[in-house]
């Protein structure tokens, strides 16, 4: 691919087994191919952020100058956050001496930087979980509670009976509502439930569904996505999944209200 590249017009290579996808360009020197990737996702662990970048690889938005341009921010970004990995998982020499210098005001004899190496990989892992908690109590505040959430049943009254809101509903509701929320204000958005499924509404309006979950299914849930008034189903193997379709609620979002800015 290193001789492809540099007898094409390309400035994008694209390497890939199906499963982990490498994006190459010339950024260290003009045709010719960088030895790393400036970008790389895998299809069976796919971020948020992956998401976003792959935006724009779209026929919509693509724009090479700029996808050039901004690979090689994407590249040091990338190499940052292996060596920071890196560091997370077994802190180097260096790292240890660098913050055991900050926090100890003493002599740093071995003793004292064997009992920093320790230490600092179960510090660090604690920070990132008291992060990752942080965020994730920000997003459910930002939610309903769960015992305030405006669920009701569906407009025929013969379904007034039987219906139950289950938690893996409220969840789905919860992240649905928390995607949203980069765009509209979360109390916008409405859970109305319904014997064969769980609708989320824009505005407390019936027609103005964002996706519909159909989770009563013993073993299948669904999340079902809306272009117009046609739905497709996607199957969810986990609820964390629905975060894939964040591009596409955001889409139905504006498609709803044309006011939400592009």
């Amino acid at each position: 691919m290193f001789r492809y590249f540099s007898v094409t017009d390309a400035r994008l290579a694209v390497l890939t087994n199906g499963v982990v996808y490498q994006f190459y360009s010339d950024i260290e020197r003009p045709n010719k191919m960088d030895d790393k990737p400036f970008f790389t996702f895998t299809m069976d662990a796919i971020k948020p952020a992956d998401i976003r970048t792959l935006e724009k690889f779209t026929k919509a938005a693509f724009d090479i100058d700029k996808i050039v341009q901004e690979a090689g921010n994407l590249k040091t970004q990338s190499l940052i956050r292996q060596e920071l990995e890196k560091e997370f998982a077994e802190p180097s020499d260096e790292f240890v001496r660098m913050m055991a210098q900050r926090v100890h005001g003493g002599r740093l004899t071995p003793a004292i930087k064997d009992g920093f190496a320790k230490l600092l990989a179960p510090a660090i892992a604690a920070l990132i979980r008291d992060f990752v908690n942080e965020r994730l109590s920000s997003a459910l505040k930002a939610s309903s509670p769960v015992e305030d959430l405006p669920v009701g049943a569906s407009d025929d009254p013969s379904d007034g009976d039987g219906i139950v809101t289950t938690q893996e509903e409220i969840s789905g509701f919860h992240i649905i509502q928390a995607i949203a929320s980069r765009l509209v204000d979360p109390k916008r958005v409405i859970v109305r439930d319904a014997k064969s499924y769980c609708a989320i509404l824009l505005d407390d309006n019936n027609r103005k569904t964002v996706a519909r979950m159909h989770f009563n299914g013993i073993t299948t849930k669904y999340l079902g996505m809306f272009a117009g008034k046609d739905e497709t189903r996607h199957l969810l193997s986990d609820l964390t999944h629905i975060y894939q379709y964040s591009s596409a609620i955001e889409a139905r979002l504006r498609e709803l209200d044309p006011s939400i800015p592009a």
